[in-house]
């Protein structure tokens, strides 16, 4: 995004039509720059929208599913790369940190459980941001960790020390990718 301003202004045109035109009780707050900075270092954002009132909670119900929707929304219009889509990040009434906080315990008992019983651990499906967080939770655990599955379907496996992590079979198809499961460290698809 060459110009956070005018970014910051499209998507407030997204949030007034949504709570004018489509009726969503919510107020908001538009936070461009350094400002929106994620404290926990979770989301590289460059814009962040903080969303409040009556319907937020329409926003945080299944999983976040509507804020990641508005999220990918923003994106689209922002014409970003897949790659930058945490460059634009909503929330709602807390629920980020709720999640991840979430996420932090998640990580801590599956720790506990490959450590117990020398097993692979498999994590449900989420979205990138949340696999992206998972793994950095992960990542001091002395354990391995890689992605599998597709699309929505993506979920971590979290590995025993030592295991040899089994090569992701190639789709056919056409539609996949035929890459193998991503390991801690380096950039890519989480």
């Amino acid at each position: 995004m060459e110009d956070l301003q005018q970014a910051a202004e499209k998507v407030a045109s997204l949030m007034r039509l949504l709570t004018t035109t489509g009726g969503l009780r919510l107020k908001f707050r538009i936070t461009a720059g350094a400002g929106a900075a994620d404290p926990d270092g979770f989301e590289r954002r460059d814009i962040y929208v903080e969303c409040k009132g009556p319907d937020a909670d329409l926003l945080t119900e299944r999983d976040g599913e509507l804020l990641r929707s508005l999220e990918h929304i923003a994106a689209k219009i922002l014409q970003l790369e897949p790659e930058d889509h945490d460059r634009v990040s909503f929330d709602a009434d807390g629920f980020k940190a709720e999640r991840a906080q979430s996420l932090r315990e998640a990580a801590e008992r599956a720790i506990d459980q490959v450590e117990d019983t020398d097993q692979p651990f498999n994590f449900p499906p989420m979205s990138s941001r949340e696999r992206r967080m998972l793994h950095l939770f992960l990542r001091d655990s002395g354990l391995q960790t890689a992605s599998s599955g597709e699309g929505p379907r993506r979920f971590v496996v979290l590995y025993p020390e030592g295991y040899r992590i089994p090569q992701e079979r190639p789709s056919y198809g056409g539609r996949g990718r035929g890459r193998g499961p991503r390991r801690d460290g380096g950039r890519g698809r989480y």
